[in-house]
C-alpha cells in the first residue's frame, strides 16, 4: 500500500529494497530455493546480477520486475520519488501489480520479446499507448538515433538481425520513461564486439535518463568495468531432489 506521509527526502535514497526475500520453485519431485539475504538499488545505479545458467538470475528478474510474487519476504519496497509514494509489494492486489509494470518498468528479454505482428515503429508507440502518453514524438527520435535503427521503422522483428531486435528492444523498455529497466541477457545473441557496443549505448541512455537498469548475465568480464555494484549466485545440490540458490552482492 502507498506510504503518503512519506518524505521526498526519505524516497530518494533507493527505488527498491529487498530482505530475506525467498522464492520457491517446485516441479517433476525437485524443490529450488532462492534466498535473497539483503538487496537494496538505488535510483539511477547499474547493477549486475552474475550468475551461471539455472542459478535462479531469471527468477530473480521476474520477481523485481513484478511479474512473479516471491514466496515470502521480510521487506519488498518499491519507492517512486516522483509519485512520493513507497509501495509495500507483497500487500499490492494484481491490477496494482499491473500498473505498476506498464508505468514504471521496462524489460528486455534475451530474444527482444518484440511483437512479432507489429512493426519496428509498432512495437515503439506501444508503450506510450498503453500508458497515455502523447507527443513523444522527440523523444522516440532521440531513442532511434542513439540507437541506430532509423532505417528499420517498418520492417517486423523477423526481418530484424539479433542486434537489431535488442536495439528495438531497448528503445521499447527505454520509451515510456520507466524508474527501473531489466534486461536478461540482452546481448547473449550476439557476438562480443556488438555486445560492448549494445552495453555502453544501453549504460549511456539510461544515466542520461536517470534509469535504474539490472543486467543479468553470465559474462561477468562484460559488466565489470561498467557497473556499479555486482551481485553473484552461489548454488548448492542439498540432495538428489534439492537446490539452494543464494544471491548476494559481491564484496
Amino acid at each position: 500500500m502507498p506510504n503518503d506521509g512519506q518524505a521526498p527526502s526519505s524516497l530518494n535514497q533507493s527505488l527498491l529494497c529487498v530482505q530475506q526475500l525467498r522464492k520457491v520453485r517446485e516441479k517433476g519431485g525437485h524443490r529450488f530455493e532462492l534466498h535473497v539475504p539483503s538487496l537494496m538499488i538505488r535510483s539511477g545505479e547499474f547493477i549486475a546480477f552474475v550468475g551461471a545458467s539455472g542459478c535462479g538470475k531469471s527468477t530473480l528478474l521476474d520477481m523485481l520486475g513484478l511479474v512473479m510474487r516471491p514466496t515470502s519476504a521480510e521487506v519488498f519496497t518499491l519507492h517512486l520519488a516522483h509519485r512520493l509514494e513507497s509501495y509495500h509489494i507483497m500487500e499490492l492486489s494484481e491490477d496494482a501489480l499491473a500498473d505498476i509494470r506498464r508505468s514504471e518498468i521496462g524489460y528486455v528479454l534475451q530474444t527482444g520479446g518484440l511483437l512479432p505482428f507489429l512493426t519496428v515503429q509498432e512495437n515503439l508507440l506501444l508503450p506510450c499507448r498503453l500508458n497515455g502518453m502523447v507527443n513523444m514524438e522527440p523523444e522516440i527520435h532521440m531513442l532511434i538515433e542513439r540507437l541506430g535503427i532509423g532505417d528499420q521503422l517498418t520492417k517486423k522483428p523477423q526481418f530484424l538481425s539479433c542486434g537489431q531486435r535488442q536495439r528495438v528492444a531497448i528503445a521499447r523498455a527505454l520509451v515510456h520513461h520507466p524508474s527501473l529497466v531489466l534486461a536478461d541477457e540482452p546481448t547473449a545473441a550476439v557476438d562480443k564486439p556488438a555486445a560492448i557496443d549494445i552495453r555502453d549505448t544501453f549504460k549511456a541512455l539510461t544515466q542520461q535518463m536517470g534509469v535504474t537498469l539490472c543486467m543479468v548475465t553470465h559474462d561477468e568480464s562484460l559488466v565489470a568495468d561498467v557497473v556499479d555494484r555486482t551481485f553473484i549466485f552461489d548454488v548448492n545440490k542439498l540432495s538428489l531432489y534439492e537446490t539452494y540458490g543464494l544471491c548476494h552482492e559481491r564484496d
